[in-house]
């Protein structure tokens, strides 16, 4: 059986990321493949618990490393338990973030040096990186501006210089990894959603190749 392909959808709050999945899903299933749609940190019962402790306002300071320690033990039984046995079945998964936001999260907002995110990305998926990854960029204050005045959770309430060094790293893995595809969010929906079909059917085009 052809292995499935993984796509993810990755960016800072308030740029979309949610609302494209479900364009993007609806995208691939009207082409006839079978999509798998999740979300990180998240995407299973175990993962959306560790989830909780991660977004959680709290009084106590998280120290950076217990973070990203957190973001892996999700991660870890994502891709046990959902990802990896999906694509093996031939389906695509869909997920919103994955590793390239620990790299920007993580490392850029919370300063964890990368080689040890790299360790533990190899350790914990080393055999399964996104096939195609769509980066939805925007400048910091549009992004955050479009959170409005909802409830924020732990991450949200960071300060913007926080989010400009997230900002950074998403563009500088979009320059140096071919998969990252950057899409400009600042626009209307309706200019998202063209940048991401004409993304998404170079994605199909390679799986029609394949099959």
């Amino acid at each position: 059986m052809t292995r499935g392909r993984f796509i993810t959808i990755e960016g800072m709050e308030g740029v979309g990321k949610t609302t494209h999945a479900r364009s993007i899903r609806q995208r691939l299933e009207a082409a006839g493949i079978d999509v798998v749609q999740t979300r990180e940190p998240g995407g299973t019962p175990l993962a959306e618990q560790i989830r909780e402790v991660l977004v959680s306002p709290r009084e106590e300071a998280v120290d950076a490393l217990a973070e990203t320690l957190l973001v892996f033990a999700a991660r870890a039984q994502h891709v046990a338990t959902v990802i990896e046995p999906a694509l093996r079945c031939g389906q695509w998964v869909l997920c919103e973030r994955f590793t390239d936001s620990t790299f920007a999260y993580q490392c850029g907002g919370r300063g964890v040096n990368e080689a040890f995110v790299e360790a533990l990305a190899d350790t914990v998926h080393g055999h399964c990186w996104p096939d195609l990854t769509l980066y939805l960029d925007a400048p910091v204050e549009i992004a955050l501006g479009r959170i409005g005045e909802r409830t924020r959770d732990r991450f949200e309430r960071e300060d913007i210089a926080f989010f400009e060094r997230v900002r950074n790293i998403f563009q500088h893995r979009a320059r140096q990894q071919s998969r990252i595809v950057q899409i400009d969010a600042s626009g209307s929906r309706e200019a998202v959603d063209q940048a991401l079909a004409k993304a998404l059917d170079g994605a199909l085009e390679a799986a029609a190749k394949r099959s």
